[in-house]
């Protein structure tokens, strides 16, 4: 199995959602499902169905997380000495060169990218045409609506 890049915040926050499954969740279906049987015939109970159905999804995201953890390379940005190069955990200062709008992304796990936080995926393609670029350096993004220019403004590793 290859190993899963992931920064040390993502790995945290994984952690906390297998906690949560296993100390919260997984009690509670196991209530519910007692519940359901107590009320008698099995067939017609949508409560027991309901509670059965979110059972298998529970046990499912805790194979999952245990899974992904196991593969998991933990890597702390603040640690990464690059030498002004974009690699992952890097946080990437860009200015469109045709708008002149400037964004800042943070090149992450698959788990953890969401866009509204400035967090994006490692294998997106912005991200892909940003590894191995310095200050300095113009990545070209193949976007839907046509390939866009990318000016690098900044590299930081926090």
């Amino acid at each position: 199995m290859s190993t899963i890049p992931i920064t040390k915040r993502g790995a945290e926050k994984l952690k906390d959602e297998l906690y949560r499954l296993k100390t919260v969740d997984r009690p509670g279906v196991i209530q519910a499902i007692a519940e359901a049987r107590a009320q008698g015939d099995l067939s017609e109970n949508a409560e027991y169905d309901a509670a059965k159905d979110r059972q298998g999804f529970v046990e499912g995201r805790i194979q999952e997380i245990e899974g992904k953890l196991s593969a998991a390379q933990i890597i702390d940005p603040a640690s990464v000495d690059a030498g002004g190069r974009v690699v992952f955990g890097t946080t990437v200062k860009l200015e469109d060169e045709s708008s002149g709008e400037a964004v800042t992304y943070q090149i992450v796990g698959e788990d953890e990218a969401d866009l509204k936080l400035g967090l994006i995926n490692i294998s997106s393609p912005i991200a892909r045409a940003l590894i191995g670029k310095e200050e300095g350096d113009v990545a070209e993004v193949q976007a839907p609506s046509g390939v866009r220019r990318y000016e690098i403004v900044g590299v930081s590793y926090v």
